[in-house]
């Protein structure tokens, strides 16, 4: 008589599953779902009524709308540039290649504020470019398009980065069969290299644009944060919070939590569709 089969446990190379996904869970959770918890429980005190008056306040409207669309703007410009200098720095070799790569990632190492104060020093009304733009009707500090700029200045890093190394590791061969085939240049391009892109395209943009909403010192210099016209979110909350005025803040910033995931989530799903159809 043949004994039963034993159901045999699936082997992984590394051990320590169980205890590994319990340390994760507790540090996100500590880290990331305790303040978010926090700031939807303090919001959720103010009750439904309360909420919806303050996220209706036509100030608390402007501001979210110059947020997000300046962000949104910002990050889409920057998926494009950034694709073209990642492209740049992969497929070409000049002379200060390597001075130039590494000054991609000053926006991250700068802060924030002496970004600002340089922005608004350059594209002011007698600034070194300003001072040329403003006679053609073309004004960028104190208006929604320098806070565009200053969000481009701090986001296109994120694109770069991330679009970057997948250039780096894509397979040539497949442009040269395309090429082989009687593919023009634009073909190969638009049917071959974008569509492995697009992943990490929208990966970049994800990211500058999560940080474009979130960013604080390089706007505020700039933007000129005039209710209802150039006065960011951010700022509003931290009005709020000199106002001692804390659950009209957590309100405003759940507000923010809750269109950011939105987004971000559309971007995922298609990220994740892109992804599929590319396997398939």
């Amino acid at each position: 008589m043949r004994p039963l089969p034993q159901r045999r446990r699936a082997c992984r190379v590394l051990p320590g599953f169980g205890i590994g996904m319990g340390i994760t869970l507790a540090w996100l959770g500590v880290i990331v779902l305790l303040p978010l918890a926090g700031v939807f429980l303090r919001a959720a005190g103010l009750g439904i009524d309360g909420v919806w008056r303050i996220w209706s306040e036509p100030r608390v409207l402007a501001a979210l709308q110059l947020s997000f669309g300046t962000a949104f703007a910002a990050a889409a410009f920057n998926a494009v540039m950034g694709t073209w200098v990642a492209w740049v720095f992969v497929r070409y070799r000049f002379p200060g290649k390597r001075l130039f790569d590494a000054m991609i990632d000053l926006p991250f190492a700068l802060p924030t504020a002496v970004a600002g104060i340089a922005l608004t020093a350059l594209y002011g009304g007698q600034g070194w470019v300003g001072r040329w733009l403003e006679p053609l009707g073309l004004k960028i500090a104190y208006t929604p398009l320098g806070i565009v700029v200053a969000l481009v200045f701090v986001g296109l890093p994120f694109v770069v980065r991330i679009v970057q190394p997948v250039l780096a590791e894509a397979e040539r061969e497949l442009e040269e069969a395309a090429a082989a085939l009687g593919a023009s240049r634009w073909q190969t391009v638009v049917r071959v290299v974008v569509p492995a892109l697009w992943p990490a395209v929208l990966t970049g943009f994800a990211l500058a644009f999560a940080r474009g909403v979130g960013e604080y010192g390089s706007v505020i210099f700039i933007a000129g944060n005039l209710p209802n016209a150039t006065e960011i979110a951010p700022l509003l909350i931290t009005i709020r919070l000199e106002e001692f005025d804390y659950a009209g803040a957590t309100a405003i910033a759940a507000a923010m939590l809750l269109l950011s995931f939105a987004v971000l989530l559309l971007v995922n799903s298609l990220q994740a569709g892109l992804q599929r159809r590319g396997a398939r």
